[in-house]
């Protein structure tokens, strides 16, 4: 039996951005949650807890900032790009890859599950960039109206998971979105145009985000740009 589906209101999370712990992570809550800006992060030895920071890292959608670095990728096809046909490749990738500072992953298998389901649901959503015939780098996330919400990212090779963002933000434009909510800081999404907004500035995006419907399917190959298009 599922527990009540309700949050109580983002803007009244803690400083640290904890804003609720229990309930589950059935599909309807994930969309719920992702509705109003919220999302769950724990560890195995942790109850479930949600999230709704008090700022938000994000990337405007179609203004991404290419560094020169990465140019050199756009102007030679060395990356080949897919979109939703690996996804339990791409979750299984973060959930293993070791990160700095970190002894574990919050990535738990019951998570890991759910995400799945979000995606055979068409909400969750997956980029996968190949370098010759191997899987490289990969990223996941949730695509609710008109806000996409990273989740998670591999790589196994340098550069690729930049490349993996760069194809993300043009395949979000090509379908109308206008943020990439990439949730918390990171320097690598900063290189990339990514900047802070307070939460109270990024609840009205979330309250305009209200009107927007959901698209539940998976996305399609020709939204690759064609000389990356594997």
């Amino acid at each position: 039996m599922h527990s009540p589906l309700y949050f109580p209101h983002p803007l009244i999370a803690d400083k640290d951005g904890l804003l609720a712990v229990g309930g589950d992570l059935s599909i309807d809550r994930l969309i719920l949650a992702y509705r109003f800006g919220i999302f769950p992060w724990y560890s195995d030895d942790q109850p479930l807890l949600w999230w709704a920071p008090r700022e938000r890292f994000i990337i405007d959608v179609g203004q991404m900032h290419i560094p020169k670095s990465m140019r050199r990728y756009l102007n030679n096809p060395i990356f080949q790009v897919t979109v939703d046909q690996h996804f339990d490749e791409v979750i299984h990738q973060c959930q293993q890859i070791p990160r700095r500072n970190q002894t574990g992953t919050w990535i738990t298998d019951h998570m890991k599950q759910a995400y799945q389901q979000l995606h055979q649901s068409g909400i969750a959503h997956s980029v996968e960039v190949w370098h010759e015939s191997e899987i490289v780098a990969g990223l996941y996330g949730v695509g609710v109206g008109k806000i996409f919400s990273g989740e998670s990212m591999f790589t196994n090779l340098s550069d690729a998971s930049k490349f993996a963002v760069i194809m993300l933000n043009h395949i979000l434009a090509k379908l109308n979105f206008k943020i990439m909510d990439c949730q918390q800081y990171s320097r690598h999404m900063e290189l990339l145009g990514g900047y802070s907004v307070d939460h109270k500035i990024y609840f009205e995006e979330i309250r305009q985000n209200l009107f927007n419907s959901l698209t539940p399917e998976k996305w399609s190959g020709e939204l690759i740009p064609g000389p990356f298009r594997k």
